[in-house]
């Protein structure tokens, strides 16, 4: 068989790739780390799903449920039995002070708790109930129903207990701002866009569905609504002068709606009916709009404001996209944000090549994979004009293939090589079209690095920092600028295939990692809970593409993890470091931080550091006897500062990765 470059180039690298899987485990007894291993293993093979993937729950905070109550209430719905069984969700979700938090062990968010006080009034639980007033005062010490932020207000004026005229406007005719203009909709993120279409359609029209007084929430309020304080995004310092783009932006907000009050508004048909097609357009290939929570729950009350009725094909569409989101047990039902099946393949699939094992269950990933990379053009193409190559995070999300999950997958083919796998039928034409498959994925994720040598998720250069003044950006999610933890695994992957320092690619790469390390040797996690996220990846990145483990980078990144190490020998770091830094690697010890921070110790060339040792053994130690490990954190990011997750395979594959790496296990089926 002729091998394409990129396949020659793992050829090449098969030797130094195999040393990770030949035996040398010193330390904890072999046949403890090997039965860890087989344990692991075992019950990640169980949890394949037939069709070859692996998906394992992506659990979010409490507004899931309850935005979905408040879509069935906008629907007429709130008495049905899947907004009663949400309920009996969010009442177990509560905090022992009466509000929601939005990750286990975070303070109250206001947002959520306003979120959930309203569902649980239009279920039909009593202002007067212990758990209601509980949260009531949880509430009002927090700023009350004044204190929320732009999505939540969206909710309230929808149930008509606030005007629109207190959301931020989302005027439609932004969608007629060619590609060239500073402010467009592709200058946005792609989450932002994928929620600003379906809001403009519902700002152009203003639905209000009203409910009975009695379910309202005015005794949430501490003045009245025109009184409640500006919206901002998080964490942005100054900025609020009378030149300022906060200043701008905040004159745009109020002549768009008072153009809107005088009905002044000349493109306002063709700019909603632009908007009804783009959304349409992105249902096609799709798990919904963009495939994540927030815009199908908007596409919903779009299509509603168009005048789709509740049986139209798009709307029934919707719908049951959300089901497919929701998991129902124990009569509760609560929702996923998304679903995760790419990344949670990917990993899995690497946690097995680390570990030597050969078995059709591996095959079987790999077609599943393959079969999945996207061929069409998505949004990012409207800058970008490389040739298709991505993945996506979810079962189908043509048009937004991520590099993240792109560089995953990319690693967990290229380790087949390696850790061979019995690929079902001729084993040759599988491994033709898998080095095809890795060859288009690597021509795309060259295309998209930043001019500045990172890379964002979703699109290239999408870095215009004024666009977080927009009063709808306190999501703290307008742009997908370059994020080190992202860059270094796109280094990783690329180096994988060969590319070392002194590719160009590599070397601005290299160079950005070099600026954005933080003063103490940390890097930061965007995608991640946090710090040790961001340095194990970037390490990880750095040791793949040949940078010594003498450089001063590479020391002080490992020394960053040695230092936040526990006394009980393992790694944890709460969400709470987004708003305050100076927390960073402060929290929990859990499974999948632990094993981050020992492939970050590998990477750095620490194997045989007693530190590696004793996050071995902080793991062997709290493994079940199942094979799996407990992890109730949430140590995913969604948002940072806004919504954070939990990703329910992290606390298997991530320890088993780790476990196989460190070991270097032969084969031991």
């Amino acid at each position: 068989m002729e091998w394409s470059p990129t396949v020659q180039s793992l050829a090449i690298g098969r030797t130094g790739l195999h040393n990770l899987l030949s035996p040398a485990g010193r330390g904890a007894p072999a046949d403890r780390v090997g039965g860890a291993i087989e344990r692991a293993r075992r019950w990640l093979l169980e949890a394949q799903h037939a069709g070859g993937y692996w998906e394992g729950e992506l659990e979010g905070d409490s507004i899931l449920e309850s935005e979905y109550i408040l879509l069935l209430a906008f629907l007429g719905r709130q008495e049905s039995g899947e907004a009663r069984q949400a309920a009996r969700y969010l009442l177990r979700q509560q905090l022992p002070d009466g509000g929601w938090s939005i990750y286990p062990g975070g303070d109250v968010d206001v947002s959520a708790s306003v979120k959930g006080y309203f569902a649980l009034k239009l279920t039909g639980h009593a202002a007067s109930s212990p758990e209601m007033q509980r949260a009531r005062r949880a509430i009002l010490a927090h700023g009350g129903a004044d204190a929320v932020n732009s999505f939540t207000r969206f909710y309230l004026a929808l149930l008509g207990q606030i005007s629109y005229e207190q959301c931020p406007a989302v005027p439609a005719e932004f969608l007629l701002l060619p590609d060239w203009f500073p402010v467009n909709l592709y200058s946005i993120s792609s989450w932002s866009r994928t929620m600003l279409v379906p809001l403009a359609i519902m700002s152009a029209v203003q639905p209000v569905r009203a409910v009975e007084p009695s379910r309202g929430i005015r005794e949430l309020f501490l003045r009245a609504p025109a009184d409640w304080p500006p919206l901002r995004c998080p964490g942005l310092t100054g900025g609020t002068g009378w030149l300022s783009w906060d200043r701008f932006f905040r004159g745009v907000d109020a002549g768009a709606k008072w153009c809107q009050r005088r009905r002044l508004l000349p493109l306002r048909r063709r700019a909603v009916e632009i908007a009804r097609r783009w959304m349409i357009e992105r249902f096609a290939g799709s798990d919904g709009l963009g495939a994540i929570f927030p815009p199908i729950i908007w596409s919903v009350v779009a299509l509603r404001c168009l005048g789709y009725a509740d049986d139209a094909p798009e709307v029934r569409y919707c719908l049951e996209e959300l089901r497919k989101l929701s998991i129902e047990e124990d009569d509760v039902l609560r929702l996923q944000p998304c679903r995760s099946p790419v990344w949670d393949t990917a990993i899995a699939l690497r946690a097995l090549a680390a570990t030597g094992s050969q078995s059709t269950a591996a095959g079987r990933a790999v077609e599943w994979l393959l079969d999945r990379q996207i061929d069409k053009r998505g949004d990012w193409s409207r800058r970008v004009a490389a040739e298709p190559g991505g993945w996506c995070f979810e079962h189908a999300n043509d048009f937004y293939p991520d590099s993240d999950d792109t560089a995953m997958v990319v690693m967990a083919l290229a380790e087949q090589f390696v850790a061979a796998s019995d690929l079902p039928g001729d084993r040759g034409e599988a491994w033709t079209r898998m080095t095809e498959a890795i060859a288009r994925a690597e021509r795309w994720m060259l295309a998209m690095q930043n001019r500045d040598g990172g890379w964002g998720a979703f699109d290239r250069d999408n870095d215009s920092e004024f666009l977080c003044y927009v009063p709808f950006a306190d999501h703290n999610a307008m742009i997908d600028p370059s994020t080190p933890d992202l860059a270094g695994r796109v280094l990783e992957a690329l180096g994988c295939l060969g590319r070392r320092q002194d590719d160009p690619a590599v070397d601005r790469t290299v160079a950005y990692l070099r600026r954005t390390q933080e003063a103490d040797g940390s890097w930061f996690g965007r995608w991640g809970v946090n710090y040790i996220y961001g340095t194990w990846q970037v390490l990880a990145g750095l040791a793949a593409a040949g940078v010594s483990h003498d450089d001063p980078m590479m020391v002080a990144g490992g020394e960053w993890l040695l230092v936040h190490q526990q006394p009980s020998g393992g790694w944890g770091e709460t969400p709470e470091t987004y708003t305050n830094p100076s927390l960073r690697g402060q929290g929990n010890p859990t499974p999948s931080q632990t094993a981050w921070a020992v492939l970050g110790l590998l990477s750095a060339g620490l194997r045989d550091h007693p530190a590696t040792q004793r996050g071995i053994d902080w793991l062997l130690d709290r493994q079940r006897a199942d094979g799996g490990w407990d992890e109730p954190e949430f140590t995913g990011t969604g948002f940072p500062r806004v919504f954070y997750l939990r990703y329910h395979l992290y606390r298997i594959y991530f320890p088993l990765l780790a476990l196989g790496r460190w070991a270097k296990l032969p084969d031991v089926r």
